[in-house]
């Protein structure tokens, strides 16, 4: 406890624990999402699991057997078949090494997990949480291998400790881990923690030679000898002497859900761009692309304003801004999101859809190709009347912990009414347009497809290139979908 609130005599008390969610200043002129309000984007939900302990990621193996896997922060991770029931046995346990607290808000705890693009050949898996090792406060990013007598759960016994990152503090500790289309692993470190990134001259964020505060980029591809991981040969800063050479960005302060874009169905535009939402410090959160060796501002800027005056102005700080940021009466802890891609809500194809874990705010941007700006909608939950279908609600618990999509690309988000890594409150939704109807290419061509108004299921196979495995398969409350 006395650690947590040692932050009380800093100017950012948002942050400090257990007190988080109680903290005047940080919920004061909080702004309230509002139901079915002009403008909104009206979707409904379908609950998928709940009775979880923080929720903070859910993921799939992409190994064509459409499980889902559901992490919480206490350390375990459960294996969910198709229809959606939850196995027995935990698919990871290591609630014993992860160090967390009840205290609600507590950002310690495991915090994500990706398993190996190839899954199927490998069978290897990789999680981010926090650990305490001789008394100091850690992240470890380890590799597990699957159990060679049940596909459903881990070897506990094969962890390799792939990185460990020494933190400063209790807060900003990162968490997520994704395998880009290169096959390398992507690692989002926070600066940190504490107010300001006060480590060094300029703070962790903006110093190359640290690891936090980061995207890392590292090879953990035939690993079984030798190293544990290499340096990826095209890494920007490899021939810097003064950075470490698994630094891909920089200048981030806590990066809190990122993902890759999957690209457009048909012609696969933007594939492969790297979405990430970065908490703020006491204004702004913000979205950004991140790219190869870029600086993303912190901690010079918070947003698209100035946080540190001297570095700010620095004429070499050369930042990329984000492509959008919202003020603290808005929400004040962003959880970054998907561009949809999946086909079962063809409206909502292109949309960046993410949120807000304080406000509780669903949001959404939209490219505008002519400009290349991003602009933005808020997402509603529709009327009764709107998701009337069997299955269907329109409300969902307020702390938005993060967003995930299956293997077909359909998107999901978890939340929680009681943010503490104990309190089994958590839920997770699955994302549904009832104003989507679906169609093949040629359909499409035609303007043609089924009414909206009917109310039996139509199954047309989409033609785009998906194979038998990615394709999207059964949903019973819409009038018609894909197979």
């Amino acid at each position: 406890m006395a650690k947590f609130c040692r932050y009380l005599s800093l100017e950012d008390t948002d942050y400090c624990f257990p007190h988080l969610l109680a903290n005047e200043n940080l919920n004061q002129n909080l702004g309230l999402v509002t139901a079915d309000s002009e403008g909104c984007l009206q979707l409904c939900l379908v609950e998928v699991a709940n009775g979880l302990r923080n929720p903070v990621a859910m993921v799939h193996a992409n190994d064509g057997t459409h499980r889902f896997f559901i992490a919480e922060q206490v350390g375990l991770v459960w294996a969910y078949l198709p229809d959606r029931s939850r196995l027995e046995k935990p698919f990871l346990n290591i609630s014993e090494a992860v160090l967390t607290s009840p205290w609600e808000g507590d950002e310690r705890g495991f915090l994500g997990i990706v398993f190996h693009p190839k899954f199927k050949f490998t069978g290897k898996v990789y999680v981010y949480y926090s650990v305490e090792v001789r008394y100091e406060e850690r992240i470890r990013i380890s590799e597990f291998r699957i159990s060679p007598r049940d596909m459903n759960t881990v070897d506990h016994g094969s962890e390799r400790i792939i990185l460990e990152i020494e933190e400063p503090a209790s807060n900003h500790n990162g968490g997520e881990l994704l395998f880009g289309d290169d096959g390398y692993l992507y690692i989002f470190t926070g600066d940190g923690g504490m107010a300001g990134d006060p480590f060094g001259t300029f703070g962790n964020a903006q110093n190359k030679s640290a690891l936090l505060g980061k995207v890392l980029r590292i090879d953990v591809n035939n690993n079984d000898r030798g190293p544990v991981y290499r340096i990826p040969p095209d890494n920007p800063f490899v021939d810097d002497p003064q950075a470490r050479p698994e630094v891909y960005a920089y200048g981030v302060r806590n990066m809190w859900r990122c993902s890759f874009d999957r690209g457009e169905p048909d012609t696969k535009e933007g594939k492969g761009r790297l979405f990430c939402g970065d908490v703020g410090q006491n204004k702004y959160e913000e979205i950004d692309i991140v790219e190869k060796g870029k600086n993303y501002g912190w901690r010079a800027r918070e947003g698209f304003s100035c946080y540190d005056k001297k570095l700010c102005v620095n004429s070499s700080l050369d930042d990329v801004l984000p492509i959008y940021a919202y003020p603290h009466k808005m929400g004040k802890s962003v959880t970054g999101g998907y561009v949809y891609r999946g086909c079962e809500s063809p409206n909502l194809n292109g949309l960046y859809i993410f949120g807000d874990f304080m406000s509780g705010r669903l949001m959404s941007l939209k490219e505008d190709h002519a400009t290349g700006e991003w602009q933005y909608s808020e997402i509603c939950m529709g009327t009764g009347q709107t998701c009337m279908f069997p299955g269907l609600i329109n409300n969902y618990y307020q702390y938005i912990i993060s967003f995930a999509e299956d293997e077909a690309g359909e998107l999901y988000f978890m939340s929680t009414g009681v943010p503490s890594a104990t309190a089994p409150h958590g839920v997770v939704y699955k994302v549904v347009d009832t104003s989507s109807v679906c169609l093949d290419r040629a359909e499409r061509q035609q303007n043609k497809g089924c009414q909206k108004s009917t109310f039996f299921v139509v199954y047309f196979k989409r033609e785009n290139g998906l194979d038998e495995e990615s394709s999207c398969h059964r949903i019973f409350w819409i009038p018609c979908t894909c197979i």
